[in-house]
């Protein structure tokens, strides 16, 4: 499973996360996954390249989006690489909104700039916080493709988590090669969604460190919700909620979220679809991996339910069922080449009321 030297995360003296801290710490608390001696974990990413090139024509075909030749290929990682680039990502968009935050403060407050042992003491409070969350999440995801904020374009790239794979397809008693061509299928998707639109990757970016923005608000304004929130923390536990950051956004900013959940929803939703139109085609066990996935989301305990619900991963969840019905209703009704009209450009985007009434979305577009 590769390790790649990733940029050292941002987080000055003043920094309120610290970043540093927080990749050492997920490290140390999360397991390495199932037990591999040096050959077979060779095989696994061996077999996960294979299956990420296997996947690319049949993806592009299905999707009718072409991939630059020079875009880069799927990197196999393991935890603690995947842990790495999502830290450094999380600082190159978070650093920015905190800090802007505090001199905002300071500036009308008239209050002194943060002292470095506070700082310190902070960050190291944050930092730990933040690791037991990528701690949780970096045994789940199975791929993700990272678009590498404040790098070059040519840094993003797909990764595909082996040792996540490998627990996955044990634990569901599937056959290995099927398994791991199905994900790549899904993860492919979202690389020739990011290669084939070249807009789309500064979108999300910017999106990002708006969303950053609005989850950073000054301290006296972060009183008010706290206390607004202690009304309301059964909010963060509904079904389908965004977590933690129903509690701390207003309803603009919920406007703002909501409109870079839509986008999720078409981007999972999309790859969702054609993992399922392709998967008959090239997988042979497609039906039975489907279902026992299928079954996996839904057979979580309460404690994995409680964490997705705070976190909002479970939202994530329903945006592969909204996004895959807006995806599959649009190409009922324009076709595979009307649907991709959505990616001309940011306006062509689905709104949130768009997502679960496609509809309006062909009647905006196409008139």
């Amino acid at each position: 499973m590769t390790r790649t030297p990733q940029p050292t995360a941002a987080g000055g003296p003043t920094s309120l996360v610290d970043w540093a801290f927080a990749k050492s710490a997920a490290r140390r608390v999360t397991p390495a996954g199932p037990a591999v001696d040096p050959a077979q974990a060779r095989e696994v990413v061996a077999a996960l390249k294979r299956a990420a090139l296997d996947a690319r024509g049949p993806v592009a075909e299905t999707a009718r989006l072409q991939t630059p030749p020079e875009a880069p290929s799927a990197l196999v990682v393991d935890r603690p690489t995947w842990i790495d680039v999502n830290v450094d990502s999380f600082a190159t968009i978070i650093d920015p909104a905190l800090s802007a935050a505090i001199e905002r403060q300071n500036s009308r407050t008239g209050a002194r700039p943060m002292s470095p042992l506070v700082a310190r003491v902070g960050g190291k409070l944050t930092g730990t916080e933040l690791a037991g969350l990528l701690s949780f999440v970096s045994t789940k995801v199975l791929g993700q493709y990272e678009l590498a904020p404040g790098r070059p374009a040519g840094s993003a790239r797909l990764l595909l988590v082996a040792p996540n794979v490998l627990a996955a397809e044990r634990e569901l008693g599937v056959d290995p090669d099927d398994f791991r061509l199905w994900v790549c299928l899904h993860e492919e998707t979202h690389r020739v969604q990011f290669t084939a639109v070249p807009w789309l990757r500064d979108h999300m970016v910017e999106a990002s460190r708006s969303t950053a923005r609005d989850l950073a608000p000054e301290a006296d304004l972060l009183l008010d919700r706290l206390k607004h929130a202690a009304g309301h923390v059964g909010d963060v536990l509904r079904p389908g909620g965004n977590g933690l950051a129903e509690l701390f956004l207003t309803p603009e900013q919920r406007d703002r979220l909501a409109r870079v959940t839509a986008t999720m929803a078409l981007l999972e939703g999309h790859a969702d679809v054609i993992m399922d139109d392709v998967g008959p085609k090239i997988v042979p066990s497609v039906a039975h991996i489907r279902a026992v996935f299928d079954r996996r989301r839904e057979g979580l305990g309460m404690l994995d339910v409680t964490l997705r619900r705070l976190l909002g991963l479970e939202a994530k969840m329903a945006q592969y069922r909204d996004g895959a019905a807006f995806v599959r209703t649009v190409v009922d009704r324009v076709g595979i080449d009307g649907f991709n009209a959505v990616w001309t450009s940011p306006d062509t985007l689905p709104t949130p009321d768009e997502i679960t009434d496609p509809a309006a979305w062909v009647a905006r577009v196409h008139g």
